[in-house]
């Protein structure tokens, strides 16, 4: 007999009450989901991590006491085993990269089809990473001016790897799932999962949206292309 798998453990952090009961009614209906509390701003969202150690956290960004980006950081640097997905009203946002920094394992907006999302939060709660693409992309639009100058040389930290790894970088970058990579360098998902790690590893990130970020900061990929 197979195990019977516990439901992804969630706590609700936003300071909108509507969006929060919103938000429990979309989760509420699938049967490997257990909302098990809501807070009002990031204090009690720190709190309710530290003693109910969700699996995800979704996480608003903008709160009274505490926004999104300190109560992440604050859960990340307690070692907590929960992780945090955070969601936002605005295109763009200017604590995304901060998010993202302090640990957040995910970015949505919330205008995300609640499919899209009930899916996100299985992807962040299985250990993956999340990034909407055009999120994604306007962030780094809006940045762009200050990445580093085309002309200058690569960034060293860059030099750490193969060139099939900087070519699975970039795939990554774009958006790729490792399976849509294996399919487009013609290789294993394992092989890619391996080099993924071996990415992580030598450039010291802790998961695929550093990755990511660090890719278009270091020019690997530029916006819109």
């Amino acid at each position: 007999m197979a195990p019977v798998r516990r439901p992804v453990r969630i706590l609700i952090v936003d300071d909108q009450p509507l969006l929060r009961t919103g938000f429990r009614m979309v989760l509420g209906a699938e049967k490997d989901f257990d909302v098990v509390a809501e807070a009002g701003d990031g204090v009690e969202a720190v709190e309710l991590a530290r003693r109910l150690l969700p699996d995800v956290v979704l996480m608003d960004v903008r709160m009274p006491r505490l926004d999104g980006v300190s109560a992440t950081r604050a859960i990340v640097e307690s070692r907590l085993p929960v992780r945090v997905l955070i969601l936002t009203t605005f295109d763009l946002d200017e604590y995304v990269v901060g998010a993202l920094r302090a640990g957040a394992r995910g970015f949505l907006a919330k205008d995300v089809p609640a499919e899209d999302l009930v899916a996100a939060i299985r992807t962040v709660a299985a250990g993956d990473a999340v990034v909407a693409p055009r999120i994604l992309n306007r962030l780094l639009d809006r940045f762009a001016e200050l990445l580093p100058d085309p002309a200058a040389a690569p960034p060293r930290v860059l030099s750490a790897l193969t060139e099939r790894e900087r070519e699975v970088l970039v795939q990554v970058a774009r958006g790729l799932s490792n399976a849509e990579i294996a399919r487009a360098l013609s290789v294993s998902e394992t092989t890619i999962k391996t080099h993924v790690g071996h990415v992580l590893t030598k450039l010291g990130l802790r998961d695929r949206v550093q990755a990511v970020v660090l890719a278009y900061e270091s020019r690997l990929v530029r916006p819109g292309r």
